[in-house]
C-alpha cells in the first residue's frame, strides 16, 4: 500500500518520493482536463469560450433578512474581511467558515434559522467574495488562515463561539478546535473529517486518492482557473447542479437565483485564483506541527 511504503522509507527518500507523486498525479489531472477542453473546442467552438456577463448584483445578496453586512480589518495581515451578521450583539457567537467553491452565502438558511438564538456571522474567507484577495500564493498558508479566524473572532468582541464548518471551512473549524481549544464552545464539521483520520485513510485508499484528484489539478497555475471559465462556468454549474455533486435537484432549496448568485461573485475578474490559491498550499502543510499527529507525510487531503 502506497501509505505503508511511505512510512517505512527514510525521512529523505519520502519526502522525495513524496513530492515526485504529487507533481506526477497533477501533471496526469492536468492532462485529462485539457483532453477535456481540446473536446468541448472540437465539439462546441463556438462556445467553449464565451461567457455570459454578469455585472448586475443579484438583489437576494442584499437580503435584509439575511443580516447585515459587515467589514472588519485584521491586525496581523491587514486584510479586510467581509461578513454577514445577524442576530442581537452580546448574544453567544456562532462563526460558520464556508467551503469551495462557496461564500457567504452559504449559510443564508442557518443566519436565518439561528439568529434568535446567537449572534451568526457567516464570513467570507481570506480570497473569497468581497474578502481581500492577496496575489501571492504564500499569503493563503493554513497558518495565516487560523490566524484569520482566530483574530476574527477576538475583533467581534468574542473569545470564544460556536464553530462550524463545510467542506473546505470544515478542515479549517477542525485546524482552529486543535491549535485554539479554548476558543470553541462547540465544533460543528460538515463534509471533512478529522484531518488526522483522512490523511491515513487517503494513503492507504486509492480509490478516495482518485476523487481528490482536483486537489492535484488545483496545483497548476492558471489553467484551473481557465477550465472553470469554459462553456460559461459549466464546472461550477454542475458542482451544484449535476446528479453526482448538485444540490439543485426536485423539492430542493436551491434555485435559479441561487445559482446566477454563485456565478456572479465567481465571474468577477480574479474571484476564482484566491479561492485555489487555498489549495495551492495545501502540500506544504507541516500537519505534524499543526495536529501534532503522525502522518507519513506533510500534507492533508480533501474529499
Amino acid at each position: 500500500m502506497f501509505g505503508h511504503s511511505m512510512l517505512a522509507m527514510p525521512r529523505c527518500l519520502r519526502s522525495a518520493a513524496f513530492w515526485a507523486f504529487v507533481y506526477s498525479y497533477s501533471l496526469l489531472c492536468t492532462c485529462i482536463a485539457l483532453l477535456k477542453l481540446l473536446c468541448s473546442i472540437l465539439m462546441r467552438p463556438q462556445i467553449t469560450f464565451q461567457r455570459i456577463s454578469r455585472e448586475v448584483t443579484p438583489s437576494c445578496l442584499n437580503d435584509p433578512f439575511l443580516g447585515t453586512h459587515c467589514y472588519v480589518r485584521n491586525k496581523d495581515s491587514g486584510l479586510r474581511f467581509h461578513y454577514v451578521a445577524a442576530g442581537e450583539r452580546g448574544k453567544p457567537l456562532m462563526l460558520l467558515l464556508h467551503g469551495f467553491p462557496e461564500f457567504w452565502y452559504s449559510w443564508r438558511h442557518q443566519l436565518r434559522e439561528f439568529k434568535s438564538k446567537y449572534r451568526v456571522v457567516a464570513l467570507d474567507l481570506r480570497g473569497y467574495g468581497e474578502t481581500d484577495a492577496p496575489a501571492n500564493k504564500d499569503s493563503y498558508k493554513l497558518d495565516c488562515i487560523i490566524v484569520d479566524v482566530k483574530e476574527i473572532v477576538d475583533s467581534l468582541g468574542y473569545t470564544k463561539c460556536v464553530l462550524i464548518g463545510h467542506d473546505w471551512g470544515g478542515m479549517i473549524a477542525w485546524l482552529i478546535a486543535i491549535c485554539y481549544p479554548e476558543m470553541v464552545t462547540k465544533l460543528i464539521v460538515l463534509s471533512f473529517p478529522h484531518p488526522t483520520v483522512f490523511t491515513e485513510y487517503i494513503l492507504r485508499h486509492p480509490s478516495q486518492l482518485i476523487k481528490s484528484g482536483y486537489y492535484f489539478f488545483f496545483q497548476m497555475p492558471w489553467f484551473p482557473e481557465l477550465m472553470y471559465t469554459v462553456n460559461d462556468y459549466k464546472v461550477l454549474k454542475d458542482l451544484f447542479t449535476s446528479r453526482d455533486t448538485g444540490i439543485g435537484k426536485h423539492g430542493s432549496r436551491f434555485t435559479e437565483e441561487d445559482m446566477e448568485t454563485y456565478l456572479y461573485i465567481f465571474s468577477q475578474p480574479g474571484a476564482l485564483s484566491g479561492p485555489l490559491n487555498h489549495y495551492r498550499n495545501i502540500f506544504r502543510v507541516n500537519a505534524m506541527e499543526l495536529t501534532g499527529g503522525i502522518f507519513a507525510s506533510s500534507v492533508f487531503f480533501g474529499k
